[in-house]
């Protein structure tokens, strides 16, 4: 059984707490998307996104179990983001303790090849409320190997 789709505006509203923030995370990286597309877009454009997040503490376990510090998430970030083209429908999401697990359709289009994926994020709070962690489990097709090369240097 599929679930619905939604648009992460259409359901932001429903939810307080650390299930709000991450819906907020999601939200600045659409905007994000688009903003990296504008000139003077630079690492230091992510500074919405670090308020949300532990810098200094965080990690990043990602689609290929890389795992990226604060710095080498962003490093991995500026580029994809002002080469690509991303947008997200929201599936579910559910909190338990310092821990949220989201799930989304994730839709990227790189180089002229596009991908739809169903994500599940596990987001990790510290203490203070910032993410300390981020976890991220795909349901994708085999990438084309060119969608690879984003990775270089990464893996």
């Amino acid at each position: 059984m599929s679930l619905p789709l939604q648009d992460v505006n259409d359901v932001i509203g429903n939810y307080t707490g650390k299930s709000r923030i991450i819906l907020d995370y999601c939200q600045i990286m659409t905007d994000m998307m688009a903003e990296a597309k504008q000139p003077g877009f630079s690492e230091d454009s992510w500074a919405p996104l670090a308020a949300l997040c532990d810098t200094k503490n965080f990690s990043r376990i990602g689609n290929f179990k890389e795992e990226m510090t604060w710095e080498s998430y962003i490093g991995f970030l500026t580029p994809w983001a002002m080469s690509s083209e991303w947008e997200c429908s929201f599936k579910r999401i559910t909190e338990s303790g310092n821990t949220v697990f989201l799930e989304l359709e994730e839709r990227t289009v790189m180089g002229g090849h596009s991908s739809t994926v169903n994500s599940m994020s596990v987001y990790e709070f510290n203490a203070a409320g910032k993410i300390e962690h981020i976890d991220i489990y795909l349901q994708m097709e085999l990438p084309d190997p060119a969608m690879l090369k984003n990775y270089d240097g990464v893996l």
